[in-house]
């Protein structure tokens, strides 16, 4: 008996079926994932704030918000694997699977679209992480510092220190600054220690340092040379003399930013000043690569979430949610030692980031070559 072949008008009703199913679990996983990340952590952290700094409601209401946006990021992915969890689980236990698989459509043409429309919950991710996170996370730390522990905004960098390793050599200098002004382009007790095949020869010592027509010069200074026996011997005194640092004054700014509020770009950047500075760059890359590892989870965790979801046996919204959230807490686990083994060099920065991935990949693989067959 031969039996119909689906036609492309059947196959894009799928499509449009499996999504729009999709869609109303996906919300309820971003509502439900949202109200359990904030109900566990964040409104604990803001009633000890109300209760124990007798912090304004108003300031609370505002941080609160200013929260939401990274919460709300985080629970992207655990909504998507919830989303494809019960979309699959009702059309297993409705027979709607065994139906198509009948009419010879196979399963991974079934999960095409669960990867459509994961990639754009990826994209929406990733956005959010460039764009609207960085900018709320800023305002929240801005509140918490000066309005709930009542820090004086202030436009300078105490006690800057810089690396300058470029080329071959190795470390060329050391530039303390004990303050600076980056909104003015101004430097307070500036000293440089100067290397030379890796030994300090000469050390230049200035009361300030302006940024002038794209360079910094130091003034009313002094340079000393270092000699092997480590004496110090004053060379010659100076009214201006220019400072080979080639980063700017908001870069030198950016250097001592937390990389924890940078988007990937940022980090990007900041990366590459910290290079010229000699710093370990091993966490930063890891912190790189997880900014970009983390919003792909939305599409690993779908395709997990569908291979699960054909089984022949009913998942109801409360089983579907207890399942996401023990197979998101083993995600962060195996994601948090990659981690600590990335920044302790045992592995490399990418490998460190995306294992987390690539192992439930090979695990969602597994499971959707079985529903297939």
């Amino acid at each position: 008996m031969n039996m119909p072949r689906p036609n492309c008008l059947t196959l894009k009703l799928l499509d449009r079926y499996v999504i729009c199913e999709m869609a109303n679990s996906f919300l309820f996983g971003v509502m439900a994932f949202t109200v359990l990340m904030i109900a566990g952590d964040l409104l604990f952290q803001l009633a000890n704030l109300i209760i124990e700094k007798n912090v304004s409601l108003g300031v609370v209401i505002r941080l609160f918000i200013y929260r939401i946006p990274e919460v709300v990021v985080m629970t992207l992915p655990m909504a998507s694997l919830l989303a494809a969890l019960l979309t699959f689980g009702r059309l297993s236990s409705q027979s709607e699977i065994v139906a198509l698989k009948a009419s010879g459509v196979a399963f991974q043409r079934v999960i095409r679209p669960v990867i459509l429309a994961s990639v754009l919950v990826t994209i929406m991710a990733m956005l959010l992480n460039e764009t609207l996170v960085p900018l709320s996370n800023k305002a929240a730390d801005n509140i918490m510092r000066f309005e709930v522990a009542r820090e004086r905004p202030s436009m300078f960098k105490e006690q800057v220190f810089l690396r300058d390793e470029t080329g071959t050599e190795g470390l060329r200098r050391v530039v303390y600054i004990s303050r600076l002004d980056h909104a003015d382009g101004l430097m307070d007790d500036v000293v440089v220690q100067e290397f030379k095949d890796g030994e300090l020869y000469r050390i230049v010592t200035a009361l300030r340092g302006k940024w002038i027509s794209g360079q910094w010069w130091l003034e009313d200074g002094k340079t000393f040379e270092v000699a092997p026996d480590r004496s110090v011997k004053l060379l010659f005194s100076f009214a201006k003399q220019r400072l080979p640092v080639l980063m700017s004054p908001s870069q030198v700014a950016r250097s001592s930013k937390k990389p924890s509020e940078m988007s990937a770009w940022q980090l990007w950047e900041h990366i590459h000043l910290m290079k010229k500075q000699g710093a370990n760059l091993q966490p930063l890359w890891v912190m790189f690569h997880l900014k970009l590892a983390l919003p792909w989870a939305c599409v690993i965790l779908a395709l997990l979430g569908a291979a699960l979801g054909v089984r022949p046996q009913r998942t109801s919204s409360g089983v579907g949610l207890a399942v996401s959230v023990l197979i998101v807490f083993f995600y962060y686990v195996i994601m948090s030692f990659s981690r600590s083994f990335g920044e302790a060099g045992y592995l490399a920065p990418v490998l460190a980031a995306w294992l987390p991935n690539l192992l439930f990949f090979g695990i969602a693989l597994t499971l959707g070559r079985r529903a297939n067959g």
